[in-house]
């Protein structure tokens, strides 16, 4: 397995076993594929994701904005991904119905040295577009953890930094 997978992945498993949010709200959220700046996910619809009518609820949508916005900053190797400073979300068709498969890709599409911006798009088991968004992290505070690695530009391997596996 790439560094690059490995790393997001230990960093996703901070996420779960902070027992915050992310673990109540998406705790099979499965990541696919890791690269530097790109992260595709997957998640099963569970019941407790759905709104009234039976689809995909848009809060959850926002909150997968959130959270897949954070691990594509995770894939250019920093731990701690920052805070939220800007969000939002586009719903354009609807994300499925419980076990349905909804796929989420995320990549970066610009990172300084205080934000990060990223663009997450969201495409239901039908292979449509079920919405689409952006997310800015403050990173300011969070860039030179210990934790942070840097990885080759195919982010086959770690350059600097400590390769962990995740347990």
């Amino acid at each position: 397995m790439a560094a690059c997978m490995r790393f997001t992945r230990r960093v996703w498993k901070s996420f779960v076993d902070n027992k915050g949010h992310d673990q109540q709200c998406f705790p099979n959220l499965k990541i696919l594929e890791a690269k530097p700046g790109l992260l595709r996910a997957s998640l099963k619809i569970e019941p407790y994701n759905l709104n009234r009518v039976g689809t995909v609820h848009g809060g959850l949508i926002m909150s997968l904005t959130d959270t897949a916005g954070s691990l594509a900053v995770a894939t250019k190797g920093q731990f701690l991904t920052g805070v939220s400073v800007d969000i939002g979300t586009s719903f354009v068709k609807p994300g499925g119905r419980a076990g349905d498969e909804l796929t989420v890709s995320a990549v970066v599409t610009g990172m300084g040295r205080s934000l990060a911006y990223t663009r997450v798009e969201f495409v239901n088991a039908a292979g449509q577009l079920a919405a689409y968004g952006h997310h800015t992290k403050y990173i300011g505070k969070s860039a030179g953890h210990e934790n942070d690695v840097k990885f080759s530009d195919d982010g086959e391997t770690v350059i600097e930094g400590k390769d962990v596996d995740v347990d």
